[in-house]
């Protein structure tokens, strides 16, 4: 499937990249306005990109209008997941300030090219992430296919089990399904986050701390009961989430049936237990 390719060279010194997005910036920043929407630059062209099809666990996520300030899921599994990152890309010795913010690396800056077509409604290019030098034309449109991607950052933190699939439905097919191969076979293997994962058999939320500290679950999910939690004056109660779901109108569609609903539905909500229905990769959301 066609998308553009953009050479140029990942930067992180005073960014806090995690497992999932990281700044990227192009030889020729002009090949920007190609991509569909709008992608938000720094002065001198770079932008924070989204790995297409991902979603590591959340390091720094603050939920909006309240006063719990920034937030992360359990630690392990997020900074596994930024590490991996940035050492598939070739840093090494990266050294981060508590605010995860890097202050040192060897080198400061590695050469890698991204194929992207659109962007989110952030104004980050979602997109899959290599390292190198690519053999094609800078700013080519290129054929993406299964054995391409193979060779991405984005699969290659799923099959490490070390990010969540997060399909979008511009996401291609095949591609979905490629990296749909990528988290069977890492959860059968129990790597990574799959060894703890409790998105789908189900978590007691006793406090804010069970979902920071301890269970190990879907990223949209975590934002969603954050999200919630901030409004609830401090109050871990669940009566009511799921109200709250059908009121921010996650649209998705559930696989192998195509069924269109929300995420309230595929959302199961007992007291204070919360599970997902289907799995992960069954799930294809709707950009908004």
């Amino acid at each position: 499937m066609p998308m553009i390719l953009i050479e140029g060279s990942f930067k992180i010194l005073n960014a806090a990249p995690d497992g999932d997005s990281i700044r990227f910036y192009p030889k020729d920043k002009s090949l920007w306005t190609r991509v569909e929407g709008r992608v938000r630059t720094n002065r001198s062209g770079g932008s924070q990109l989204r790995l297409d099809g991902i979603d590591a666990l959340e390091t720094h996520y603050q939920p909006q209008r309240s006063g719990l300030g920034v937030l992360r899921q359990p630690k392990t599994f997020g900074n596994e997941a930024s590490q991996e990152l940035l050492k598939f890309l070739g840093f090494k010795n990266v050294r981060r300030k508590a605010d995860e913010v890097v202050t040192d690396s060897d080198p400061d800056e590695v050469p890698g090219y991204i194929v992207t077509r659109f962007a989110d409604q952030y104004g980050r290019s979602v997109s899959f992430v290599f390292k190198g030098e690519s053999t094609e034309e800078d700013g080519s449109n290129v054929r993406v296919t299964p054995a391409l991607i193979k060779k991405s950052a984005n699969v290659h933190l799923l099959q490490q089990g070390l990010a969540y699939p997060t399909f979008y439905s511009k996401l291609y097919v095949d591609l979905r399904k490629t990296m749909t191969e990528a988290v069977v076979k890492a959860r059968s293997a129990n790597q990574g986050l799959w060894a703890k994962d409790a998105t789908n058999k189900g978590f007691e939320v006793e406090t804010l701390e069970t979902l920071t500290d301890e269970a190990v679950i879907l990223p949209k999910l975590f934002r969603r009961l954050v999200d919630y939690l901030a409004i609830n004056d401090g109050s871990a109660d669940l009566d009511g989430f799921s109200e709250y779901l059908k009121s921010r109108n996650d649209r998705l569609i559930v696989l192998p049936d195509a069924q269109v609903t929300g995420f309230d539905f595929v959302v199961k909500v007992e007291g204070q237990k919360v599970s997902l229905s289907v799995l992960p990769e069954q799930l294809v959301f709707m950009e908004k």
